[in-house]
């Protein structure tokens, strides 16, 4: 019942003179109750602070004595006891008419007032209403303490479901994160391959337009000797390229276009641009070059590089306030896991980068560098392509992008880009082109482009190479000339038709006639659909003389080798 053990059932008896406290202790010993004598009132406390249930004492050796510890040991009680004490009165000894004793009863708190002299049965029977009145108190004591241990047990589980849900959450918030990370990944995507698409069609239709015009005026300075007029023909071609080279750029910001990746040293690409910086940033903003020693070969389109180099150095120039420093530098790098998506993955890298001592990004400017037509410039001072287009030629390439920028310290744009197994290899010294390859036997050539304009265009130029031509303005038609002609030696074949593409007639004419060279002309090189087609085979609109000649002449020759090998 008491985890005090016998002390905390025992009886104490309080009764220093005379024969009370041994008739007491008798009276109780006789009906089996525990009880110890106590000599004075200090020891009385001392013993109730080891344990006890009830305590017996008489009137006087409580009311002439110092009661100041018994009240402490009192008021301190736990707030489930209420310790119950038997006073020994004298007869007479009522609260009325005894202020002692009224003075006790005040003191004590819980107290039983019995007078003396008393019958043993009287006695006892006080001190056991007494007693059970404490282990009701003990009783109590322990569904107190086992609410408690249920109170801490039911904090202890809130405490670990309230961690389990924070974990929750966190793990929910992450995945939220994640899930906008990706939501926001597959909108640039989406927005990426719809400008794609129409950069697609654009560029098509563009270089379809640039063909006629380079087309014609080649014609008419073959026609012409007045310098004026070749002045002026000579700046409409110039002005005609340039507008191949942004459709060019335009297709590489789409990541459309069909790179020519070779093994680059990038120290010989920075060196060649010297000049083309210079000019392009002015005379007030000096131009440095950090070339890496011992500088590994990159594989990537040189040009396309260079086009990298040109945009970069041209938003430093715009970031930069007049007299500003541009800074080029190549180096080897191995690079550990991205922590960017615009980074590449771990590996052996070749980087160029280009600094500025400009304005700097800030965290909302650098989260958007790379979307495209985002722009802090003016109206009408950029496009917002430029980093766009880095980025994807840098992707398209087997690399990535990175950028450090501080706000008001300037930026640094590093594009790494993969490592070449092999060496570079010398370029021949710069030479004017050859002129271009002329048919040797009159061969005839079924040129295919729903485009009218540029398929007279096309069948100018080999007519006056030597071939033989013959016209079609699409797949069933170029099929159809196919099965009544006896004699095509090759097929020179728009890639983007209404109807049957170019890739559908190519797979006919193989089945009709295996082994006939085919060349596709594409105003845009998508590198999805001509992955199996070699560069030998393929010509980019506007193509100039010599590239359709050389191209067109290989093909046949390789195509006259196989038929004597097989003959």
């Amino acid at each position: 019942m008491s985890r005090g053990g016998p002390l905390s059932e025992r009886t104490l008896v309080l009764a220093p003179t005379g024969r009370d406290a041994a008739i007491a202790l008798s009276i109780l010993r006789e009906a089996d109750l525990y009880a110890t004598i106590c000599a004075d009132l200090p020891e009385l406390v001392r013993e109730l602070t080891r344990g006890a249930a009830v305590a017996v004492a008489v009137e006087e050796a409580l009311s002439g004595g110092d009661l100041t510890d018994l009240s402490r040991w009192i008021e301190n009680q736990p707030a489930w006891s209420d310790f119950p004490f038997v006073l020994l009165a004298q007869r007479g000894g009522g609260l009325e008419r005894n202020p002692g004793a009224k003075r006790l009863s005040t003191a004590l708190g819980n107290v039983s007032f019995l007078e003396r002299p008393f019958h043993p049965t009287t006695l006892v029977s006080v001190v056991r209403t007494a007693l059970r009145g404490r282990l009701r108190q003990y009783e109590a004591r322990e569904r107190i303490e086992e609410i408690r241990r249920a109170e801490a047990q039911l904090e202890l589980r809130v405490e670990e479901r309230t961690a389990e849900l924070e974990a929750a959450n966190r793990q929910l918030a992450d995945q939220i994160a994640e899930r906008e990370k990706a939501e926001k990944a597959l909108r640039q995507a989406q927005r990426l391959e719809a400008v794609g698409q129409l950069t697609s069609g654009v560029a098509h239709d563009f270089n379809n337009l640039l063909m006629v015009v380079l087309g014609n005026i080649r014609q008419m300075q073959k026609t012409t000797a007045d310098a004026a007029t070749l002045r002026r023909l000579s700046m409409m071609a110039e002005a005609a390229e340039r507008g191949a080279k942004l459709t060019a750029q335009m297709l590489a910001f789409s990541r459309r276009q069909k790179l020519e990746p070779r093994v680059v040293d990038l120290n010989d690409t920075v060196r060649g641009m010297r000049d083309l910086l210079q000019s392009t940033m002015g005379g007030s903003t000096r131009i440095e070059t950090r070339l890496g020693q011992a500088l590994w070969p990159a594989m990537a389109d040189p040009t396309q590089i260079e086009l990298v180099v040109l945009n970069l150095a041209i938003n430093a120039r715009d970031a930069m306030e007049v007299g500003g420093t541009l800074t080029v530098e190549t180096g080897n790098c191995q690079l550990g896991e991205p922590r960017r998506s615009e980074e590449p993955a771990a590996g052996d890298y070749v980087m160029v980068a280009v600094s500025d001592t400009g304005s700097g990004m800030t965290e909302d400017v650098l989260a958007k560098a790379f979307e495209p037509f985002f722009t802090t410039k003016p109206v009408g001072a950029g496009s917002g392509l430029g980093l766009s287009q880095v980025f994807g030629l840098a992707k398209q390439s087997g690399g990535g992008v990175a950028i450090d920028t501080e706000l008001g310290r300037g930026t640094t744009v590093r594009v790494y880009l993969p490592r070449a197994v092999a060496a570079c290899r010398q370029e021949a010294s710069a030479s004017p082109p050859p002129p271009p390859i002329r048919a040797k036997d009159g061969a005839t050539v079924l040129v295919v482009d729903d485009d009218a304009a540029v398929r007279e265009i096309t069948a100018g130029i080999l007519r006056d190479l030597g071939y033989r031509i013959v016209e079609a303005g699409s797949g069933g038609a170029a099929l159809r000339t196919l099965d009544s002609r006896k004699r095509i030696d090759a097929v020179l074949l728009d890639f983007a038709m209404p109807g049957m593409n170019g890739a559908e007639v190519a797979r006919e004419i193989v089945t009709r006639r295996p082994g006939v060279p085919i060349l596709f002309a594409t105003g845009y090189a998508d590198a999805g659909a001509l992955v199996e087609a070699s560069e030998d085979h393929i010509v980019h609109k506007p193509f100039v003389d010599g590239e359709l000649a050389e191209k067109l002449a290989r093909a046949l020759q390789a195509f006259r080798l196989g038929e004597v090998a097989a003959g």
